[in-house]
């Protein structure tokens, strides 16, 4: 098991790590398998999405925003149940294949730790596979 640590910076934030994701596939040397991503985390998610725009990111959190908002009358004494419910929509969990050392995204995706409850330290907990040699698609 390995981890990615961040630092969130704003209340609502989506974190691209791809790159963080591609660089520990390429320290174990995995050429074929999957890669399962966890955040442990109750008012986080995570989400593979357009990584071109920021635009989109924007418009993402906007959008959960409209669907859940802060002005909205929740019980959780914490106030944070609007952040609860939109990492309910997001998920917590990930799973990718990895072909030829590499995790597979279309071309304009890319892998997001969303932020609901910021700013905060965050973890994103990486488990990966390794395909057996001896199966044959």
């Amino acid at each position: 098991m390995h981890e990615i640590t961040l630092r969130t910076s704003d209340r609502r934030q989506m974190v691209d790590i791809t790159s963080e994701v591609q660089e520990l596939i390429a320290s174990r040397g995995i050429g074929t398998g999957s890669v399962l991503l966890f955040v442990p985390h109750t008012t986080a998610g995570i989400t593979v999405n357009e990584n071109w725009d920021a635009d989109v990111r924007h418009d993402i959190l906007w959008a959960l925003e409209q669907m859940v908002p802060e002005s909205a009358v929740y019980r959780h004494s914490e106030g944070n149940s609007r952040a609860h419910i939109q990492s309910l929509l997001t998920g917590h969990s990930l799973t990718l294949p990895i072909t030829e050392g590499k995790v597979c995204l279309g071309r304009w995706q890319g892998i997001f730790c969303c932020e609901y409850d910021g700013p905060r330290r965050r973890r994103v907990l990486v488990q990966m596979h390794i395909s057996s040699p001896d199966i044959v698609d």
